[in-house]
């Protein structure tokens, strides 16, 4: 039974009152590349998880490999949903080994490019520091600083080739708003860390702000 079924089924159990879409149903594991401990000199990939997991991204990164995902294709009704979107939020989520790794599927991207929905991004960077996770040690890997403008520039301004209309930071980050709104990507500073359910309604309408003065103009 492919992934976007399984979904399904998982949704009927249990009703979120939303539609989840996988990205695909192909298999993609993202690896990472390290120098190994063991054999100075050496270079080791290892499973995402065991890295992440095991070491708790204490080995530096050198890079990543979504082994699978030159040859995935998006899942049925993903580039559908693209398509006829009133808006496409990305989360903030790790922007390399989350978003990224869905960027990557061939045909994601490209439908991000073309939908005619606003597409606005959240900062997953507060005041230069992850909100959750190890995101700092992934963007290193690829030479992003841990800044919410600098993860901006990385996913781009949609007018500019990029994925971005609009870019929501925190009230710390506000310096950066004008200076990415002068490069194409329509900057808002509000609060953004997610506490309480209230504070994450709060950033979603804020979000659907955002995209609704995009669209207007």
């Amino acid at each position: 039974m492919p992934l976007h079924r399984v979904v399904e089924r998982l949704q009927a159990r249990w009703p979120l009152g939303l539609r989840l879409l996988p990205a695909t149903d192909d298999e993609v594991e993202t690896h990472v590349v390290v120098d190994d401990p063991e054999h100075p000199g050496a270079r080791l990939e290892l499973h995402f998880q065991e890295w992440w997991t095991r070491y708790r991204a204490s080995l530096p990164a050198l890079s990543f490999v979504q082994h699978g995902a030159a040859g995935a294709t998006p899942a049925a009704g993903v580039l559908e949903a693209l398509a006829a979107a009133d808006v496409v939020l990305l989360a903030p989520s790790n922007p390399v080994v989350s978003i990224g790794t869905i960027l990557g599927i061939p045909g994601i991207r490209a439908a991000l490019r073309a939908t005619s929905a606003p597409v606005v991004g959240v900062s997953p960077i507060i005041g230069g520091t992850v909100v959750r996770g190890m995101a700092d040690a992934c963007l290193s890997a690829i030479g992003v600083e841990t800044d919410a403008a600098a993860v901006a520039r990385f996913y781009g301004a949609r007018p500019h080739g990029g994925l971005l209309d609009g870019w929501l930071v925190d009230e710390v980050d506000a310096a950066e708003a004008d200076t990415l709104t002068a490069d194409g990507i329509q900057t808002r500073a509000v609060p953004l860390w997610l506490r309480d359910e209230p504070m994450s309604a709060a950033v979603a309408a804020d979000a659907l702000d955002l995209a609704a003065e995009i669209a207007r103009r």
